[in-house]
């Protein structure tokens, strides 16, 4: 069921996700989860490991800092310490959902490896909904990360997919979306990923270019 519409404006919360990838014997392969079904929001969907940034993730020190182009990729529409924070963000979102660490463990801290990724497009979910999000898509190799799965119970049937198999399960429209961008990101060069045109999604079905 579609979250119900709200006539009051909502001011989107940044969040991140990570697509961790890697090469299955049939092609990429992308971790992913369902949302439980006691979620109000998108329960029983297919989404990627990720979530809000919260006030911590703005002082978190990191194993490393991130590439260049990521840095530059995120500071388009964020400052400098917010862009940050959503790395940080998304290496610890896919810790707490997934157990994978990207980075090292010292005690229960984590130090993410901000080094290992790459910035995708940046998603804002509609105004007229309750929950709303400006959401940055982060892609990580899973040979970047290490530990073995096991779900927070906020996602379940969590694994690897292949594009294939992740279309056959519910899946979002924006998630969709986002899973073409990746592979069409997947099939350039390192130039012609420096040089392209960032993208953000508004709404369902708005594919705009980042100012």
């Amino acid at each position: 069921m579609a979250p119900r519409a709200t006539p009051h404006r909502v001011t989107p919360k940044h969040a991140a996700s990570v697509i961790l990838w890697r090469r299955g014997k049939g092609g990429p392969e992308v971790l992913m989860g369902l949302r439980h079904a006691r979620h109000r929001f998108m329960p029983n969907v297919l989404v990627f490991p990720g979530g809000r940034v919260d006030r911590a993730d703005h002082r978190a020190k990191a194993l490393s800092e991130l590439p260049d182009l990521t840095r530059a990729c995120l500071q388009r529409q964020a400052p400098p310490s917010l862009a940050r924070a959503l790395g940080i963000a998304a290496a610890r979102e896919l810790h707490e959902e997934t157990g994978l660490v990207l980075g090292r463990l010292e005690g229960h801290a984590l130090l993410p490896d901000l080094a290992a990724l790459d910035y995708l497009c940046r998603a804002v979910t509609p105004p007229r909904l309750p929950r709303r999000f400006n959401a940055r898509f982060l892609i990580a190799p899973a040979e970047a990360a290490h530990g073995a799965l096991r779900g927070s119970g906020e996602l379940e049937e969590l694994r690897f997919f292949s594009f294939e198999d992740a279309f056959r399960h519910k899946i979002a429209t924006i998630t969709a979306k986002v899973l073409a961008e990746f592979r069409t990101w997947l099939a350039m060069t390192p130039e012609e990923r420096r040089v392209r045109e960032l993208v953000c999604f508004r709404g369902q079905d708005t594919r705009l270019p980042e100012r």
